[in-house]
Protein backbone atom coordinates (compact mmCIF):
# COMPACT_ATOMS: atom_id res chain seq x y z
CA UNK A 1 0.00 0.00 0.00
CA UNK A 2 2.80 2.34 0.98
CA UNK A 3 4.38 1.47 -2.74
CA UNK A 4 1.34 2.34 -4.30
CA UNK A 5 0.87 5.50 -2.50
CA UNK A 6 4.08 6.36 -3.21
CA UNK A 7 4.10 5.89 -6.54
CA UNK A 8 0.69 7.87 -6.89
CA UNK A 9 2.56 10.57 -5.53
CA UNK A 10 5.65 10.80 -7.39
CA UNK A 11 2.84 10.55 -10.36
CA UNK A 12 1.52 13.41 -9.51
CA UNK A 13 4.51 15.75 -8.71
CA UNK A 14 5.43 15.10 -12.35
CA UNK A 15 2.47 15.70 -13.68
CA UNK A 16 2.15 19.44 -12.14
CA UNK A 17 5.72 20.17 -12.77
CA UNK A 18 5.30 18.90 -16.06
CA UNK A 19 2.24 21.26 -16.93
CA UNK A 20 4.09 24.26 -15.83
CA UNK A 21 7.81 23.20 -17.25
CA UNK A 22 5.64 22.92 -20.44
CA UNK A 23 4.11 25.96 -20.18
CA UNK A 24 7.06 27.53 -19.42
CA UNK A 25 9.72 26.21 -22.15
CA UNK A 26 6.97 26.66 -24.79
CA UNK A 27 7.18 30.21 -24.49
CA UNK A 28 10.66 30.85 -24.34
CA UNK A 29 10.97 28.25 -27.09
CA UNK A 30 9.21 31.11 -29.49
CA UNK A 31 11.92 33.59 -28.37
CA UNK A 32 15.17 31.97 -28.12
CA UNK A 33 17.43 29.29 -28.41
CA UNK A 34 21.39 28.42 -26.27
CA UNK A 35 24.34 29.78 -26.16
CA UNK A 36 26.88 29.57 -23.49
CA UNK A 37 26.54 32.31 -20.70
CA UNK A 38 28.78 34.93 -20.51
CA UNK A 39 31.19 33.64 -17.73
CA UNK A 40 31.36 30.58 -19.94
CA UNK A 41 30.43 27.92 -17.50
CA UNK A 42 26.56 27.46 -18.17
CA UNK A 43 24.48 27.82 -21.04
CA UNK A 44 21.40 29.66 -21.34
CA UNK A 45 18.47 31.16 -23.58
CA UNK A 46 19.27 34.37 -25.88
CA UNK A 47 16.97 36.55 -23.73
CA UNK A 48 19.41 35.23 -20.70
CA UNK A 49 17.06 32.94 -18.98
CA UNK A 50 19.29 29.89 -17.70
CA UNK A 51 18.91 26.67 -19.11
CA UNK A 52 19.07 23.52 -17.01
CA UNK A 53 20.51 20.84 -19.36
CA UNK A 54 19.23 17.40 -17.83
CA UNK A 55 19.58 14.88 -20.60
CA UNK A 56 18.58 11.13 -21.14
CA UNK A 57 20.08 9.03 -22.83
CA UNK A 58 17.13 7.37 -25.68
CA UNK A 59 20.16 6.25 -28.40
CA UNK A 60 18.17 4.12 -30.40
CA UNK A 61 14.64 5.82 -30.27
CA UNK A 62 14.86 6.92 -33.98
CA UNK A 63 15.92 3.20 -34.99
CA UNK A 64 13.55 0.99 -33.17
CA UNK A 65 10.28 3.09 -32.00
CA UNK A 66 7.15 4.01 -33.82
CA UNK A 67 5.35 6.86 -34.01
CA UNK A 68 3.36 5.64 -30.91
CA UNK A 69 6.39 4.79 -29.01
CA UNK A 70 8.03 7.44 -28.79
CA UNK A 71 5.25 9.49 -28.64
CA UNK A 72 4.61 7.50 -24.74
CA UNK A 73 8.69 7.60 -24.11
CA UNK A 74 8.81 11.38 -24.69
CA UNK A 75 5.93 12.32 -23.31
CA UNK A 76 6.89 10.77 -19.73
CA UNK A 77 10.35 12.28 -20.36
CA UNK A 78 8.72 15.69 -20.72
CA UNK A 79 6.66 15.18 -17.07
CA UNK A 80 9.57 13.70 -15.33
CA UNK A 81 11.45 17.29 -16.25
CA UNK A 82 14.38 15.98 -18.44
CA UNK A 83 15.23 18.62 -20.95
CA UNK A 84 17.46 16.95 -23.55
CA UNK A 85 17.07 14.13 -24.48
CA UNK A 86 19.85 12.47 -26.74
CA UNK A 87 19.51 10.16 -29.74
CA UNK A 88 21.26 9.00 -32.80
CA UNK A 89 20.36 9.51 -36.02
CA UNK A 90 22.47 6.34 -37.75
CA UNK A 91 22.35 3.93 -34.81
CA UNK A 92 24.32 1.99 -32.90
CA UNK A 93 22.98 -1.54 -33.69
CA UNK A 94 23.61 -1.87 -37.18
CA UNK A 95 21.51 1.21 -37.78
CA UNK A 96 23.42 1.80 -41.16
CA UNK A 97 21.83 -2.08 -42.40
CA UNK A 98 19.13 -3.13 -40.39
CA UNK A 99 15.65 -1.22 -40.89
CA UNK A 100 13.90 1.12 -38.53
CA UNK A 101 10.35 0.39 -37.42
CA UNK A 102 9.12 1.43 -40.79
CA UNK A 103 11.50 -0.42 -42.94
CA UNK A 104 13.90 2.28 -43.94
CA UNK A 105 17.40 2.70 -44.55
CA UNK A 106 19.06 6.06 -43.14
CA UNK A 107 21.70 5.71 -46.27
CA UNK A 108 21.85 4.80 -50.05
CA UNK A 109 24.59 2.26 -50.36
CA UNK A 110 26.10 2.89 -46.84
CA UNK A 111 27.29 6.39 -48.20
CA UNK A 112 26.52 9.21 -45.66
CA UNK A 113 26.95 11.40 -48.77
CA UNK A 114 23.73 10.26 -50.16
CA UNK A 115 21.23 9.97 -47.56
CA UNK A 116 17.53 7.89 -48.51
CA UNK A 117 15.74 10.25 -49.29
CA UNK A 118 12.06 9.64 -50.71
CA UNK A 119 9.76 12.75 -51.86
CA UNK A 120 6.34 12.72 -49.85
CA UNK A 121 5.64 12.48 -46.05
CA UNK A 122 6.77 9.40 -43.70
CA UNK A 123 8.21 7.84 -46.66
CA UNK A 124 11.53 7.39 -45.47
CA UNK A 125 13.62 7.00 -42.35
CA UNK A 126 14.77 10.27 -41.97
CA UNK A 127 10.75 11.57 -42.30
CA UNK A 128 10.50 9.47 -39.12
CA UNK A 129 13.73 11.45 -37.38
CA UNK A 130 11.72 14.34 -38.29
CA UNK A 131 8.77 13.50 -36.29
CA UNK A 132 10.55 12.36 -33.25
CA UNK A 133 12.66 15.42 -33.06
CA UNK A 134 9.23 17.82 -34.42
CA UNK A 135 7.51 16.39 -31.33
CA UNK A 136 10.30 16.34 -28.83
CA UNK A 137 9.86 20.33 -29.32
CA UNK A 138 6.57 20.65 -29.28
CA UNK A 139 6.68 19.06 -25.82
CA UNK A 140 9.53 21.37 -24.73
CA UNK A 141 12.47 18.86 -25.40
CA UNK A 142 15.89 19.83 -26.86
CA UNK A 143 16.82 16.78 -28.72
CA UNK A 144 20.77 15.92 -28.36
CA UNK A 145 21.33 15.09 -31.71
CA UNK A 146 24.30 12.70 -33.09
CA UNK A 147 24.59 12.60 -36.68
CA UNK A 148 25.73 9.06 -36.42
CA UNK A 149 27.57 6.64 -33.58
CA UNK A 150 31.04 6.70 -33.40
CA UNK A 151 31.50 3.05 -35.13
CA UNK A 152 30.55 4.10 -38.91
CA UNK A 153 34.05 7.18 -38.34
CA UNK A 154 36.43 4.86 -35.95
CA UNK A 155 35.42 0.97 -37.32
CA UNK A 156 35.97 -1.06 -40.33
CA UNK A 157 32.36 -1.59 -41.19
CA UNK A 158 32.53 -5.25 -43.87
CA UNK A 159 29.21 -4.22 -45.73
CA UNK A 160 31.35 -0.98 -46.64
CA UNK A 161 34.68 -3.17 -47.86
CA UNK A 162 35.88 -3.16 -44.57
CA UNK A 163 36.84 0.45 -43.88
CA UNK A 164 34.57 3.07 -42.19
CA UNK A 165 31.59 4.92 -43.72
CA UNK A 166 32.93 8.31 -43.31
CA UNK A 167 35.98 9.98 -44.56
CA UNK A 168 36.47 13.72 -44.25
CA UNK A 169 34.74 14.41 -47.70
CA UNK A 170 31.52 12.21 -47.18
CA UNK A 171 31.47 13.89 -43.31
CA UNK A 172 31.34 17.47 -44.56
CA UNK A 173 28.63 16.71 -47.35
CA UNK A 174 26.61 14.51 -44.49
CA UNK A 175 27.44 17.02 -41.90
CA UNK A 176 25.90 20.02 -44.61
CA UNK A 177 22.68 18.03 -44.94
CA UNK A 178 21.78 17.15 -41.51
CA UNK A 179 22.85 20.37 -40.60
CA UNK A 180 20.21 22.45 -42.99
CA UNK A 181 17.88 19.59 -42.08
CA UNK A 182 17.66 19.97 -38.29
CA UNK A 183 18.70 24.00 -38.57
CA UNK A 184 15.44 25.40 -37.63
CA UNK A 185 14.83 22.80 -34.36
CA UNK A 186 15.82 22.50 -30.97
CA UNK A 187 18.92 20.75 -31.35
CA UNK A 188 21.78 20.57 -29.74
CA UNK A 189 25.09 18.59 -31.93
CA UNK A 190 26.56 15.78 -30.19
CA UNK A 191 29.56 14.69 -32.80
CA UNK A 192 32.02 11.52 -31.89
CA UNK A 193 29.28 8.61 -30.59
CA UNK A 194 30.99 6.31 -27.88
CA UNK A 195 34.66 6.18 -29.29
CA UNK A 196 37.48 8.12 -28.91
CA UNK A 197 39.96 9.64 -31.31
CA UNK A 198 43.34 7.63 -32.30
CA UNK A 199 44.31 9.36 -35.36
CA UNK A 200 44.72 12.17 -37.15
CA UNK A 201 42.05 11.08 -40.40
CA UNK A 202 39.84 10.39 -37.67
CA UNK A 203 40.19 13.78 -35.94
CA UNK A 204 40.04 15.43 -39.35
CA UNK A 205 36.56 13.30 -40.23
CA UNK A 206 35.01 15.01 -37.02
CA UNK A 207 35.93 18.39 -38.01
CA UNK A 208 34.73 17.90 -41.34
CA UNK A 209 31.50 16.61 -40.12
CA UNK A 210 31.56 19.83 -37.93
CA UNK A 211 32.01 22.19 -40.46
CA UNK A 212 29.29 20.52 -42.53
CA UNK A 213 26.87 21.68 -39.60
CA UNK A 214 28.56 25.19 -38.73
CA UNK A 215 27.88 26.00 -42.82
CA UNK A 216 24.19 24.99 -42.48
CA UNK A 217 23.03 26.12 -38.93
CA UNK A 218 25.61 28.39 -38.34
CA UNK A 219 26.66 29.27 -34.97
CA UNK A 220 22.51 29.00 -33.70
CA UNK A 221 23.26 25.75 -32.42
CA UNK A 222 25.68 24.25 -29.76
CA UNK A 223 27.94 21.70 -30.61
CA UNK A 224 30.06 19.18 -28.69
CA UNK A 225 31.78 15.66 -28.69
CA UNK A 226 30.80 12.56 -26.80
CA UNK A 227 33.92 10.08 -26.35
CA UNK A 228 34.20 6.57 -24.62
CA UNK A 229 34.29 5.90 -21.06
CA UNK A 230 36.56 7.57 -18.40
CA UNK A 231 37.44 10.53 -21.08
CA UNK A 232 36.25 14.04 -22.23
CA UNK A 233 36.13 15.87 -25.72
CA UNK A 234 38.79 18.19 -24.04
CA UNK A 235 41.56 15.89 -24.63
CA UNK A 236 41.47 16.28 -28.84
CA UNK A 237 39.21 19.33 -29.40
CA UNK A 238 39.20 22.00 -26.23
CA UNK A 239 40.78 24.80 -28.70
CA UNK A 240 38.67 23.81 -31.23
CA UNK A 241 36.36 27.16 -32.10
CA UNK A 242 33.33 24.99 -32.84
CA UNK A 243 33.19 22.77 -30.08
CA UNK A 244 31.00 24.87 -27.47
CA UNK A 245 30.86 23.21 -24.58
CA UNK A 246 32.83 19.91 -23.24
CA UNK A 247 31.28 16.60 -22.88
CA UNK A 248 32.60 13.76 -20.81
CA UNK A 249 31.95 9.89 -20.60
CA UNK A 250 32.57 9.36 -16.81
CA UNK A 251 31.44 5.73 -17.24
CA UNK A 252 29.64 2.73 -15.72
CA UNK A 253 31.36 2.72 -12.17
CA UNK A 254 30.53 3.81 -9.09
CA UNK A 255 34.12 5.09 -8.02
CA UNK A 256 34.80 8.97 -7.93
CA UNK A 257 38.41 9.41 -8.05
CA UNK A 258 39.79 8.50 -11.42
CA UNK A 259 36.21 9.29 -13.11
CA UNK A 260 34.05 11.61 -11.34
CA UNK A 261 36.37 14.39 -10.39
CA UNK A 262 37.93 14.48 -13.67
CA UNK A 263 34.81 16.90 -14.01
CA UNK A 264 36.48 19.50 -12.06
CA UNK A 265 39.21 19.13 -14.04
CA UNK A 266 37.48 19.96 -17.32
CA UNK A 267 36.08 22.59 -15.22
CA UNK A 268 39.66 23.94 -14.61
CA UNK A 269 40.80 24.14 -18.42
CA UNK A 270 41.64 27.06 -20.19
CA UNK A 271 40.07 28.37 -21.86
CA UNK A 272 37.27 28.25 -19.77
CA UNK A 273 34.23 26.23 -21.39
CA UNK A 274 31.25 24.62 -20.08
CA UNK A 275 31.17 20.67 -18.78
CA UNK A 276 28.95 18.05 -18.69
CA UNK A 277 29.03 14.46 -18.28
CA UNK A 278 26.84 13.22 -21.14
CA UNK A 279 27.42 9.56 -20.08
CA UNK A 280 27.57 8.92 -16.13
CA UNK A 281 26.48 5.11 -14.78
CA UNK A 282 23.17 3.74 -16.08
CA UNK A 283 20.29 2.73 -13.80
CA UNK A 284 19.69 -1.08 -13.65
CA UNK A 285 23.16 -1.38 -15.58
CA UNK A 286 26.09 -3.54 -14.36
CA UNK A 287 28.71 -1.98 -12.38
CA UNK A 288 31.72 -1.51 -14.27
CA UNK A 289 30.45 -4.07 -16.82
CA UNK A 290 31.05 -6.82 -14.60
CA UNK A 291 27.47 -8.02 -12.68
CA UNK A 292 28.77 -11.22 -11.59
CA UNK A 293 31.40 -9.23 -9.90
CA UNK A 294 29.50 -6.01 -8.90
CA UNK A 295 26.25 -6.65 -9.14
CA UNK A 296 23.73 -3.82 -11.14
CA UNK A 297 23.52 0.03 -10.23
CA UNK A 298 20.84 1.31 -8.16
CA UNK A 299 18.95 5.00 -7.65
CA UNK A 300 21.39 5.70 -4.75
CA UNK A 301 24.70 5.26 -6.95
CA UNK A 302 22.84 6.85 -10.06
CA UNK A 303 21.93 10.05 -7.70
CA UNK A 304 26.03 10.40 -6.40
CA UNK A 305 27.09 10.96 -10.58
CA UNK A 306 24.18 13.47 -10.50
CA UNK A 307 25.55 15.60 -7.36
CA UNK A 308 29.13 14.94 -7.63
CA UNK A 309 29.32 16.11 -11.57
CA UNK A 310 27.10 19.16 -10.24
CA UNK A 311 29.38 20.28 -7.73
CA UNK A 312 32.04 19.66 -9.92
CA UNK A 313 30.89 22.39 -11.84
CA UNK A 314 28.73 20.93 -14.70
CA UNK A 315 26.25 22.73 -16.20
CA UNK A 316 23.63 19.80 -16.34
CA UNK A 317 23.74 16.48 -15.88
CA UNK A 318 22.34 13.41 -17.85
CA UNK A 319 20.66 10.06 -16.94
CA UNK A 320 20.27 6.57 -18.25
CA UNK A 321 18.75 3.84 -17.81
CA UNK A 322 20.53 0.66 -19.64
CA UNK A 323 17.09 -0.69 -20.76
CA UNK A 324 15.70 2.28 -21.79
CA UNK A 325 18.94 3.15 -23.75
CA UNK A 326 18.71 0.22 -25.93
CA UNK A 327 14.87 0.44 -26.17
CA UNK A 328 14.39 -3.65 -24.66
CA UNK A 329 11.65 -4.89 -25.65
CA UNK A 330 10.87 -8.59 -24.72
CA UNK A 331 8.41 -8.99 -27.19
CA UNK A 332 10.52 -8.18 -30.24
CA UNK A 333 13.21 -10.25 -31.94
CA UNK A 334 16.43 -7.91 -31.16
CA UNK A 335 18.95 -9.60 -28.89
CA UNK A 336 19.26 -7.69 -25.47
CA UNK A 337 23.00 -5.82 -24.51
CA UNK A 338 24.12 -6.74 -21.05
CA UNK A 339 21.13 -8.14 -19.77
CA UNK A 340 18.36 -5.28 -19.38
CA UNK A 341 16.67 -6.15 -15.83
CA UNK A 342 12.75 -4.54 -17.53
CA UNK A 343 11.96 -3.85 -20.55
CA UNK A 344 11.91 -0.16 -21.58
CA UNK A 345 8.33 1.01 -20.69
CA UNK A 346 8.67 -0.55 -17.02
CA UNK A 347 11.73 0.93 -16.45
CA UNK A 348 10.75 4.57 -17.36
CA UNK A 349 9.69 4.62 -13.62
CA UNK A 350 12.44 3.08 -12.01
CA UNK A 351 13.24 5.75 -9.14
CA UNK A 352 16.66 7.26 -10.56
CA UNK A 353 15.09 9.25 -12.84
CA UNK A 354 12.36 10.87 -10.96
CA UNK A 355 15.18 11.82 -8.55
CA UNK A 356 17.18 13.60 -11.34
CA UNK A 357 14.08 16.58 -11.26
CA UNK A 358 15.15 17.15 -7.30
CA UNK A 359 18.62 17.62 -8.43
CA UNK A 360 17.56 20.16 -10.80
CA UNK A 361 15.04 21.81 -8.67
CA UNK A 362 17.72 22.18 -6.12
CA UNK A 363 20.28 23.91 -8.74
CA UNK A 364 17.24 26.24 -9.88
CA UNK A 365 16.30 27.43 -6.41
CA UNK A 366 19.38 29.37 -5.91
CA UNK A 367 21.32 31.87 -7.78
CA UNK A 368 22.47 29.92 -10.77
CA UNK A 369 25.79 31.68 -13.12
CA UNK A 370 27.36 32.41 -10.07
CA UNK A 371 27.32 28.49 -8.75
CA UNK A 372 31.00 27.22 -8.56
CA UNK A 373 32.95 23.92 -6.74
CA UNK A 374 33.73 24.39 -3.24
CA UNK A 375 36.37 21.67 -2.61
CA UNK A 376 37.88 23.37 0.57
CA UNK A 377 34.39 23.91 2.34
CA UNK A 378 34.17 20.25 3.60
CA UNK A 379 37.24 20.15 6.33
CA UNK A 380 39.00 16.89 6.12
CA UNK A 381 38.66 14.35 9.39
CA UNK A 382 41.96 13.11 10.10
CA UNK A 383 41.10 10.29 8.23
CA UNK A 384 40.40 11.69 4.62
CA UNK A 385 39.27 8.78 3.39
CA UNK A 386 36.35 9.25 5.73
CA UNK A 387 35.56 12.99 5.15
CA UNK A 388 35.36 14.23 2.45
CA UNK A 389 35.80 10.36 1.63
CA UNK A 390 36.40 8.49 -1.48
CA UNK A 391 35.61 5.38 -3.66
CA UNK A 392 31.59 5.26 -3.32
CA UNK A 393 31.38 7.67 -0.44
CA UNK A 394 32.80 11.18 -1.60
CA UNK A 395 31.90 13.92 0.35
CA UNK A 396 31.80 17.04 -2.64
CA UNK A 397 30.50 20.79 -2.60
CA UNK A 398 29.41 24.31 -4.40
CA UNK A 399 28.88 27.58 -3.55
CA UNK A 400 27.74 30.47 -4.74
CA UNK A 401 31.66 32.85 -5.67
CA UNK A 402 29.29 35.59 -3.60
CA UNK A 403 29.24 33.55 -0.43
CA UNK A 404 25.44 33.71 -0.76
CA UNK A 405 25.21 29.85 -0.08
CA UNK A 406 26.82 26.89 -0.25
CA UNK A 407 25.59 23.04 -0.54
CA UNK A 408 27.55 20.25 0.71
CA UNK A 409 26.42 16.33 -0.71
CA UNK A 410 27.10 13.67 1.84
CA UNK A 411 26.33 10.68 0.06
CA UNK A 412 26.30 8.55 3.52
CA UNK A 413 25.15 9.85 6.92
CA UNK A 414 28.16 10.81 9.00
CA UNK A 415 28.60 13.53 11.00
CA UNK A 416 31.04 16.12 9.47
CA UNK A 417 32.74 19.74 9.59
CA UNK A 418 32.15 22.61 7.41
CA UNK A 419 34.64 26.06 6.95
CA UNK A 420 31.70 28.43 7.71
CA UNK A 421 34.01 31.06 5.90
CA UNK A 422 32.75 30.29 2.67
CA UNK A 423 28.90 31.92 3.60
CA UNK A 424 29.59 35.62 3.84
CA UNK A 425 26.09 36.15 6.27
CA UNK A 426 26.50 37.29 9.31
CA UNK A 427 23.29 34.69 10.20
CA UNK A 428 22.95 31.40 8.31
CA UNK A 429 20.01 29.56 7.51
CA UNK A 430 20.70 25.68 7.34
CA UNK A 431 18.41 23.07 5.45
CA UNK A 432 18.57 19.57 4.96
CA UNK A 433 17.32 18.46 1.44
CA UNK A 434 16.69 15.18 0.72
CA UNK A 435 17.42 13.95 -2.76
CA UNK A 436 15.72 11.01 -2.59
CA UNK A 437 11.90 12.73 -2.41
CA UNK A 438 12.93 16.53 -3.42
CA UNK A 439 11.96 17.61 0.38
CA UNK A 440 13.68 20.39 2.26
CA UNK A 441 13.90 20.49 6.47
CA UNK A 442 14.76 23.49 8.39
CA UNK A 443 17.42 22.79 10.53
CA UNK A 444 17.14 26.39 11.63
CA UNK A 445 19.02 29.93 11.87
CA UNK A 446 22.22 30.51 13.91
CA UNK A 447 25.12 33.51 14.07
CA UNK A 448 28.08 33.00 11.68
CA UNK A 449 30.99 32.06 13.78
CA UNK A 450 33.23 32.36 10.48
CA UNK A 451 34.72 29.11 11.81
CA UNK A 452 34.18 25.33 11.80
CA UNK A 453 30.52 23.88 12.51
CA UNK A 454 30.12 20.00 12.62
CA UNK A 455 26.69 18.85 11.23
CA UNK A 456 25.33 15.26 11.69
CA UNK A 457 22.40 14.10 9.38
CA UNK A 458 18.93 13.78 10.61
CA UNK A 459 19.22 10.16 10.01
CA UNK A 460 22.09 8.07 10.22
CA UNK A 461 22.33 5.18 7.69
CA UNK A 462 25.32 4.05 5.31
CA UNK A 463 22.68 4.15 1.90
CA UNK A 464 21.24 7.22 3.06
CA UNK A 465 22.27 10.55 1.07
CA UNK A 466 21.24 14.63 2.00
CA UNK A 467 22.55 17.85 0.40
CA UNK A 468 22.90 19.91 3.42
CA UNK A 469 21.59 23.78 2.12
CA UNK A 470 23.21 26.90 4.12
CA UNK A 471 22.25 30.28 3.35
CA UNK A 472 23.30 34.03 4.01
CA UNK A 473 19.63 34.38 6.19
CA UNK A 474 19.70 38.13 4.38
CA UNK A 475 19.17 36.62 1.18
CA UNK A 476 15.72 34.86 2.35
CA UNK A 477 16.38 32.42 -0.13
CA UNK A 478 12.99 29.85 -0.65
CA UNK A 479 13.28 26.76 0.69
CA UNK A 480 15.77 24.84 -1.17
CA UNK A 481 13.69 22.82 -4.37
CA UNK A 482 11.44 26.01 -4.99
CA UNK A 483 11.64 28.57 -7.42
CA UNK A 484 14.55 31.18 -7.10
CA UNK A 485 12.91 34.12 -9.27
CA UNK A 486 15.62 36.44 -9.70
CA UNK A 487 18.29 33.31 -10.99
CA UNK A 488 20.07 36.14 -13.16
CA UNK A 489 21.77 37.57 -10.33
Amino acid sequence: MKKAFLILTLGLCSAVYAQAKQQKDAHIFEKSSLQVSENKRFLQYKDGTPFFYLGDTAWEIFHRLNKEEADFYLQDRADKGFTVIQAVAIAEFDGHKEPNAYGHLPLLDYNPATPAIVEGADNDYWDHVDYVIDKANQLGLYVGLLPTWGRYWHDNIPENGNKPLFNVENAKAYGRFIGSRYKDKQIIWILGGDRNVENNQQKEIIRAMAEGIRESCGKNQLITFHPCGSAGSSRWFHNEDWLDFNMRQNGHTTDYTGTYNETLKDYELNPIKPVIDGEPLYEDHPISFNAPKFGHSIAADIRKMLYWDLFNGAFGHTYGNHAIWQMYDPDKPRSPINNPLLPWKEALNQPGAEQMLYGRLLIESRPFFSRVPAKDIIIPDKITTLIPGEGRYRFVATKDKNGSYAMIYVPVSRPFKVNMQAIKGEKIKAWWYNPRNGKAKLIGTFPNNHSEKEFTPPHLGELIDWVLVLDDASCKYPKPGKRYVNRTK
